[in-house]
């Protein structure tokens, strides 16, 4: 079912609310890394051009209202006053304005003042307690502000919100060019996959991944397993696992996706071992089914990078979510790095990243220009490749 996407509304003279996602990473004033602000452009510039009055809205970290001193700190903590700094500097032809209200006649003021091709920029949505709750008071509320609803905040569809599920509920909607983006791809390996099509999944636990697998393995010719959560798998294979990332409550899962998986499902055959954590003082690499008491796990050995290039070898289309090992550490990233090189260097094949800790590895190993679609939400494509409907993504209008 094909969405309507922002070319498919008349923009003109319309005021446009767009949910965008700049909840981004800073420090104090600072933003560290503004590539959410990027994604974004295409739509806010295309809108601002086409001569729409452009009402942004996005929440910005955490804000825990249940604790109103902790509620006033993580509001000081996560203002939207530098996004809106930033987000000017990256269009300097366009009036921007923000707006430090999130309701009430301060708000409603710089709305009504709004003309043609200018950007508005509201508060953090989450500074109103109803947005995660996604009260329709809210939603009814922000969506008067507006005539159109433009989704491209894909990193926050899979939660239903005021502003991702409430104010489309009342406007004509459309998604963005990034959501367009997304779905394009995403749903190309979901849907209808180049074979052979290859997932690697990886990171620390099998309880955030158990509908991925359980989905995955259904469509994918092979589902290559790294990370923290092999070792669940190996424990349930009746390995020790020193002390490894380990749950224990997920060890018959990971029998039955074993059985159910076959030959499809690729483990691990050894793994970079240390004696602690931190600053450990020996660090060696075993067979997976020797690992001795009191060590933990920390990354893939070489064997099995061999084995999972050799999985991948020709494939058509991957998917890979969740690096290998503990990649922030320098010591613990050849995994990493070796699976991410085997992706990048493939020919002619779409590979997607899902998202979260395997595209901060792209980017920082100099990859990100190598892969096809690097997704800006890791939870949403996550359900997405469970199957799942996306409730910000299911309520816009359909073609």
């Amino acid at each position: 079912m094909a969405k309507k996407i922002v070319t498919d509304l008349n923009v003109e003279g319309k005021k446009v609310i767009v949910r965008v996602d700049f909840n981004v990473p800073h420090k104090g004033d600072v933003i560290t890394d503004d590539n959410r602000i990027q994604a974004a452009l295409p739509t806010i510039k295309y809108l601002a051009d086409h001569n729409a009055r452009v009402i942004l809205l996005s929440h910005l970290g955490k804000v825990d209202h249940k604790d109103p001193e902790k509620c006033e700190a993580d509001k000081k903590k996560n203002d939207m006053a530098p996004v809106a700094k930033r987000l000017a500097e990256l269009v300097p032809e366009h009036k921007v304005v923000f707006v430090n209200a999130t309701r009430g006649k301060e708000l409603e003021d710089a709305v009504s003042a709004l003309e043609d091709g200018d950007i508005l920029l509201m508060q953090n949505t989450r500074y109103e307690k109803g947005e995660s709750k996604n009260d329709p008071e809210l939603g009814a509320y922000w969506a008067s502000l507006g005539d159109l609803y433009v989704s491209d905040a894909f990193g926050s569809v899979h939660r239903a919100h005021a502003s991702t599920v409430g104010i489309p509920s009342h406007l004509p909607s459309a998604v963005g060019f990034l959501i367009e983006k997304e779905l394009k791809y995403l749903g190309q390996a979901l849907d209808d996959p180049k074979r052979p099509f290859v997932a690697v999944l990886g990171g620390a636990k099998v309880s955030d991944k158990i509908a991925v697998i359980d989905n995955l393995l259904k469509i994918a010719d092979k589902v290559i397993v790294g990370g923290g959560m092999a070792y669940t798998f190996f424990k349930a294979k009746g390995y020790g696992v020193g002390t490894s990332l380990l749950e224990e409550d997920k060890v018959e899962i990971a029998k039955e996706f074993m059985a159910k998986g076959g030959d499809k499902l690729v483990l691990p055959v050894d793994t970079v071992v240390a004696n602690a954590f931190d600053d450990p003082t020996d660090v060696k690499t075993v067979a997976c089914n020797e690992i001795p008491d009191g060590y933990m796990g920390l990354d893939i050995g070489p064997k099995t990078v061999e084995l999972f290039t050799k999985e991948l070898a020709g494939a058509k289309t991957v998917f890979w979510n969740g690096p290998m090992g503990v990649f922030e550490k320098e010591q613990f990233a050849t995994g990493t790095i070796g699976v991410c090189k085997a992706i990048a260097e493939l020919d002619d094949c779409m590979s997607v990243i899902g998202g979260g800790d395997s595209a901060s590895a792209a980017k920082n190993l100099g990859y990100a220009d190598k892969f096809t679609h690097i997704s800006t939400g890791g939870g949403a494509s996550l359900e997405y490749m469970e199957g799942k409907e996306l409730p910000g993504i299911a309520i816009i209008e359909e073609k």
